[in-house]
Order: C-alpha cells, then sequence, then structure tokens
C-alpha cells in the first residue's frame, strides 16, 4: 500500500470515527425515544384496542402541533453549528440566546391553542364516535406539554451542535427512565386511568426542559437577547423543514382514513398501524439519529470552510447509518410476532401488525439511506430541496398508491403497505442524486447571518 491510499485509509477512519462520535449518542436518544413509545403503546393496549387506536391518533396530532419546534431546531442547528466552529463568537452567541426565546413563545402559543381546540380538531377529523372522547383527552393533556417540549427541542439541538451530545443523552436517559416509570404508576395505581399515558409525558417533557435549561446555562448565559437578522435566518433555513413535517403528518393522516375506509376491521387495522410503527420505529429512529448526527457533522465542516470534507462526512455518515439499521431491521424481522403479541391481545391487530412489519422491513435500508442523507442536506441549509423530495413522493406516489392499492383495487391493508415501500425506494434515490450532484454547496456559505 502507497503513502497515499494509506492517508485516503487513515482520513476515512478519522471520518468514521467522528460521524460514530455523534451517531451513537443520537442512535441512544432515539432509542430512549422508541421505549417511550413502545410503553406507551402497550399501556395503551392494556385499556382495549380502542384506546389503542385513538392513542394513534392522538399521537399524530401531537407531532402536527410540534412540527414548529422541530422545524425551527433544524434551522438553528444549522445555524448554530456553522457558527460554534467558525470565529464570529458574538454572533454565536445572538443565536444561541435567540433560538431559545423563540422556540419559548412558539411553545407558549401552542400549548394555550392546543387546549382551547382540541376537542374542535378530534372532531372534525371524523373518526368513529367510540374513539373520540379517548383521542379528546389524550390531545388536551398532551397540550399541556407543548411549551416544554419546545424547550427540550431546542437545547437539545443546541447541545447537539456545540459538540456536548452527550449532555443531552443524559437528559433524554431520565426523561425516558421516568416517563415509563409514570406510565405504569399512573395509569394503572391512580384515577387517572389512561389519561396517565399523556400525564407522564408532560411531566417527563417538564424535567428534561429544566435539565437542559442548566447544560446550556453553563455554555454561555442564557438571557432575553433578541437578533432579528439570525431569527430571520434560522426561519428562512426551518419554513421547509416545517412544511415538510405537516405535509408528512397530514400525510400519516390520510393513511389512516384510508385504512378507516375499509369496510372490515378497520379499527384494528388502525391499531395494528400504530403498533407497527411503534415497533418499526426501533429501526426508524435511529435512522433519524443518524439524520440529525450528519446535518451537525456536515454543518460543522462548513462552518470550518472544509465542504468536500462535508461531502464526505455525509457519505459516510449515511453507509454507516445503514449499516446499523441492516442490522436493527434482522434483529425486529426476527422479534416481530413476539412483539406484536406484547403490544396486544386482539387476535385480529396482532395478525395485521406482523404483515405490516413483514412488508415494511423489506425496504428500511432504503428508507435510512435517504433520511440520512436528507440531514447532511439540512446541515448545509438545503432543506428546500428536501421538502420538495419528501413531499413529492409522499403526495404523488405514497397516498394515490396507497389509495388505488388499497381501496380502489381492493388488495386491503397490504396494497396500502406496499405503495408505502414504493414511495420509500424513489424518494432514496431522489435524495443520492441531489446530495451527490453536490448542488447544495453552491449557497452553503449563505447559511451563516452577516
Amino acid at each position: 500500500m502507497n503513502v497515499p491510499d494509506r492517508k485516503n485509509e487513515n482520513r476515512l477512519k478519522l471520518i468514521i470515527a467522528e460521524s460514530w462520535s455523534v451517531g451513537w449518542p443520537m442512535t441512544l436518544i432515539m432509542f430512549f425515544e422508541f421505549l417511550i413509545g413502545l410503553t406507551d403503546v402497550y399501556v395503551a393496549g392494556r385499556f382495549g384496542k380502542e384506546v389503542q387506536a385513538a392513542y394513534g391518533i392522538a399521537f399524530q396530532l401531537y407531532f402536527i402541533f410540534i412540527i414548529i419546534g422541530l422545524a425551527f431546531s433544524v434551522g438553528s442547528v444549522s445555524v448554530i453549528s456553522r457558527l460554534f466552529t467558525s470565529d464570529k463568537k458574538e454572533e454565536f452567541r445572538h443565536s444561541v440566546n435567540s433560538s431559545f426565546l423563540a422556540s419559548g413563545l412558539l411553545g407558549l402559543f401552542f400549548t394555550i391553542l392546543g387546549i382551547i381546540f382540541a376537542k374542535k380538531i378530534i372532531n372534525v377529523l371524523g373518526m368513529p364516535n367510540m374513539l373520540k372522547g379517548y383521542a379528546s383527552a389524550f390531545l388536551i393533556i398532551y397540550s399541556a406539554g407543548f411549551f416544554f417540549d419546545y424547550i427540550l427541542l431546542n437545547t437539545n439541538g443546541t447541545l447537539r451542535a456545540c459538540k456536548l451530545i452527550k449532555k443531552s443523552l443524559w437528559t433524554m436517559a431520565i426523561v425516558c427512565v421516568l416517563n415509563v416509570a409514570l406510565d405504569f404508576a399512573l395509569a394503572f395505581h391512580t384515577p387517572l386511568g389512561f389519561r396517565g399515558i399523556a400525564v407522564a409525558t408532560v411531566v417527563s417533557l417538564f424535567v428534561g426542559a429544566a435539565l437542559n435549561i442548566n447544560y446550556v446555562r453553563k455554555i454561555i448565559r442564557l438571557s432575553f437577547e433578541f437578533s432579528l437578522p439570525i431569527i430571520k435566518k434560522i426561519l428562512s433555513i426551518s419554513w421547509p423543514s416545517g412544511v415538510l413535517q405537516i405535509v408528512w403528518q397530514l400525510g400519516v393522516m390520510a393513511i389512516f382514513l384510508i385504512l378507516n375506509a375499509f369496510k372490515h376491521n378497520n379499527v384494528e387495522i388502525m391499531a395494528a398501524f400504530t403498533n407497527g410503527l411503534r415497533i418499526e420505529s426501533a429501526i426508524f429512529l435511529p435512522a433519524f439519529a443518524f439524520n440529525m448526527a450528519n446535518a451537525v457533522l456536515v454543518g460543522n465542516f462548513l462552518g470550518k470552510n472544509k465542504k468536500e470534507e462535508a461531502v464526505h462526512m455525509g457519505a459516510a455518515t449515511a453507509g454507516l447509518g445503514v449499516f446499523i439499521i441492516i442490522i436493527l431491521t434482522l434483529i425486529v424481522l426476527f422479534s416481530a410476532k413476539t412483539a406484536a403479541f406484547l403490544l396486544s391481545n386482539n387476535p385480529v391487530v396482532i395478525e395485521e401488525c406482523i404483515k405490516y412489519l413483514y412488508i415494511s422491513l423489506m425496504f428500511e435500508p432504503f428508507m435510512a439511506w435517504g433520511i440520512i442523507l436528507g440531514g447532511g442536506l439540512n446541515g448545509a441549509g438545503d432543506t428546500k430541496s428536501v421538502m420538495l423530495i419528501v413531499c413529492g413522493t409522499l403526495w404523488l406516489i405514497r397516498i394515490p398508491l396507497a389509495f388505488i392499492f388499497g381501496i380502489s383495487l381492493g388488495f386491503g391493508a397490504i396494497g396500502v403497505w406496499w405503495a408505502m415501500n414504493v414511495s420509500i425506494f424513489v424518494q432514496a434515490v431522489l435524495m443520492s442524486v441531489r446530495f451527490f450532484t453536490k448542488k447544495w454547496l453552491v449557497n452553503s456559505e449563505r447559511v451563516i447571518p452577516q
């Protein structure tokens, strides 16, 4: 092996090592999220299929309410990670304080909005009457936690961008343990009943937000300092991610509505879809962990004006993530039946859940590849391209095919699951084309506020 080959090999090792240094804590954080979600579904299932199906719908609505916070954190991480590795220390301080204050105000707004309009939103969806009361109760309580969730999302992003992800890891570990413990304690041992699932979430979010505020305060003095140019820059990066998240959650709701239109076993199939998503999140969430890790790593390299290294880092992180996802997919594949039995005692729900898992698991590597490359593009501020690719494949491929295969052609739930796989494959192809043509590098220097 000649000297240039050794240099390239060492360079690749360094890139993979740096990718792993951010990827593994994010994977654990997402694993904690997975445990929380799995526990929620399990506890909901002990109260019956109606509560389990209502929880699935309410949780999708919950995500619609925190979409702005998720999107805003994408823009914040892109800007803060770039400023953190640059020599613009004053702008860095302004960006942390401004994003924190804006996130808190947004969270407070959506808390008030959610509490007031929760019941009306549930009624508008036209779901079965047997689910409305359960779903309304879930959403009203969840709304009380939006403020804490917005703060937690923002501070987790700040810690991640500043290479302090292990602080975020500790916070989320505590949130996970507390949430899981309270799920069982409040739901089974207090008059709250099934409502204890949502109350457990709100309490754990409050504790997580308080811990993270303390960590961020040690990095930089938090204040009411507000920089309009920085907020404008964050919003210019964030809004496509916000649109993407809204369209995506509406797409998930559209899938639920298509399933609800089935003439037979519609409630059981919706419950099975809810359970399947939770089990699949053992794979899906780690993919998003590497998505967020890639955003930070690409942003850090671009902050140092190392564009080619940013490209190599993005590709290496995606490759590493896919390798891990393949291993996780095999684990979930062999434990699918056991997991389905654990989450429900209804034979139809169990059977439909297993079918969903076997079909969806085939395309998990493609899902991971597209999602992780999209994280690199987000870190570069190329959020518009990610939005167009994901929204296009969702509404031009997934939803139409789900309706055609599932209802028009009469294939039922299996047709819906295959429609989802087709859209995942197309999305991965389009994301690869965008990333490796490197067009996103042209405007990457505009991310840092001047």
